[in-house]
């Protein structure tokens, strides 16, 4: 077993998960990620982790990841639910399957691994930190199916929070508004009050601070990394 803090990281090869990734492995702490893309086993083997393809979606493959990184590590401290993009299109033009792909991966997700990790968090306290989105808290026709599954994900944050807080177990949110991972025309720019959007690295510096000790006494929140383009108090 390590004597150094380990974390859980998915959607982790690149973007956000991969910067996540970076920061926590800066943060001294042993990593186990996952992603669909087999560019994984490079940042893995770049960052010394654990590396296990598989997405999301599937409650197989985050049990693989899980049972990895305690039989690597033999603990665990810190989880980082990060996901893809969920379907897009006019609010009643969505199908059905696009409303329940973005369920799929954007809420199931979150309780699925909940259910793996809280066992091996309660061992010794630790933290789980979903990334979302702006939509959750200022719901946009843009994205609407994220808008609403990023709102319910901040639903079950308060819930386990309530459950598990006592035991030294937090979870929380970091909402990002638009980041350099996805494109942003000039028009979107300049409903930025900041002027720019968001880097990558500055959404897992945010990440790292909500998974340590350092915001032990936050738990159930929701924070927005947007440059302050939510007006909403």
């Amino acid at each position: 077993m390590t004597s150094r803090p380990v974390a859980v990281i998915t959607a982790a090869s690149r973007g956000m998960g991969a910067a996540c990734a970076r920061e926590m492995a800066r943060r001294g702490y042993d990593l186990a990620l996952m992603a669909r893309s087999a560019d994984i086993h490079t940042l893995a083997g770049e960052l010394g982790a654990v590396a296990v393809t598989g997405s999301v979606t599937s409650e197989a493959d985050l049990r693989r990841l899980v049972d990895a990184a305690l039989t690597r590590f033999g603990r665990l401290d810190a989880v980082v639910n990060n996901t893809g993009h969920a379907p897009k299109g006019d609010l009643l033009g969505l199908t059905d399957a696009d409303w329940q792909a973005g369920f799929d991966l954007l809420y199931l997700n979150v309780v699925r691994v909940a259910r793996l990790v809280t066992p091996a968090l309660l061992a010794q306290g630790g933290a789980v930190v979903n990334i979302s989105s702006f939509g959750a808290v200022e719901p946009s026709l843009r994205f609407p199916v994220s808008s609403a599954m990023r709102a319910a994900v901040g639903a079950f944050a308060k819930l386990y929070s309530q459950q598990h807080a006592g035991s030294g177990v937090r979870m929380n949110n970091v909402l990002p508004g638009f980041i350099d991972t996805y494109p942003a025309d000039d028009a979107t720019v300049a409903t930025i009050p900041a002027g720019r959007v968001g880097t990558a690295d500055e959404v897992a510096k945010v990440v790292g601070f909500l998974a340590s000790a350092e915001s032990s006494y936050v738990t159930g929140q929701s924070l927005l990394v947007d440059g302050g383009l939510v007006r909403g108090v």
